[in-house]
């Protein structure tokens, strides 16, 4: 509990007791719960961000993330767990965005605004037919991570083991498909598949990342941790473990800032990363141009 020693709520710097705080707070439940959801999210985003960074399908992640909101709505709807309702319409979302950009004359810009749209929409309407008020409808809108229970933390094992699994078994076709998806199709690998069941991955991927960061913040830590990584490396691997750990400092780091400074966690988080990725950036430039007057010289 708060004391006269303890700094102001307005104070704006981190201190030692701070962290004091924060360490003795592991002790609790909802704590060890935020470490192990900021972990469990640290490995979907840094493995299906790289492939949504390298194969430039960053806007569909977005769709899929706001089009999951018909499936919050629904879960309030039914009386349901609503990430459980966001499962389903972050698959079916993806699956018919895919869909449709394959087999019609649809753009894909066109088909991503259309189901981002209707998904919202829907979920406001459910929400509105549902009694009572939702109380925790702004954790999944910009993320709740102090708040996240066990049941969900098994849940998100669940479907990060299911990542692994599809990559682990399918990492020299999806390396094939992220540079030279034309040269699948003629080697004969069934490239609409496994572009779908990527979509699906990143719709896993989102519904996992909206307990950590809300859906609306969900296309940010999908996509800075492995474009980070990317400035410094061009191995698939490497560029998956340097993402994941990116990810989990994000997390972790946001998690602490958040705490210190009574700030929303999910929008700390983003703002880390955002500020480490535009380091990352002018680190990247300043290597360039040492190379390229090492070269010269």
């Amino acid at each position: 509990m708060p004391c006269s020693t303890h700094r102001p709520w307005y104070s704006t710097a981190p201190s030692s007791e701070g962290t004091l705080e924060m360490l003795e707070a592991l002790q609790y439940e909802f704590m060890r719960n935020a470490l192990m959801a900021g972990l469990l999210a640290s490995v979907a985003c840094g493995i299906v961000g790289v492939y949504v960074v390298v194969k430039k399908v960053v806007f569909i992640s977005g769709g899929i993330a706001h089009a999951s909101f018909g499936g919050i709505g629904l879960g309030y709807f039914l009386g349901i767990n609503p990430i459980v309702g966001a499962l389903f319409f972050a698959l079916g979302s993806g699956l018919a965005i895919g869909g449709i950009t394959r087999r019609t004359r649809l753009p894909a810009d066109t088909a991503i605004g259309v189901l981002w749209a209707v998904g919202m929409a829907l979920g406001v309407i459910f929400i509105a037919l549902t009694p009572g008020y939702a109380p925790d409808l702004m954790g999944y809108l910009f993320g709740s991570i102090l708040a996240v229970p066990f049941r969900d933390i098994v849940l998100m094992l669940v479907l990060v083991a299911a990542i692994i699994g599809f990559v682990v078994a399918l990492y020299k076709e999806y390396l094939i498909l992220s540079f030279d998806e034309e040269y699948g199709t003629v080697a004969g690998m069934p490239v609409e598949k496994l572009y779908l069941l990527l979509l699906a991955m990143i719709a896993l991927t989102v519904v996992v990342l909206i307990q950590v960061v809300g859906m609306i913040l969900v296309i940010a830590l999908l996509t800075f941790p492995a474009a980070i990584a990317r400035q410094f490396t061009h191995n698939m691997k490497t560029m998956m473990l340097l993402s994941t750990l990116l990810g989990f400092i994000f997390i972790l780091g946001g998690l602490w800032l958040s705490y210190a400074l009574k700030l929303p966690s999910g929008a700390t988080i983003v703002l880390l990363a955002g500020a480490t990725l535009a380091v990352s950036f002018g680190l990247s430039r300043l290597r360039l141009r040492y190379l390229e007057s090492r070269k010269a010289a």
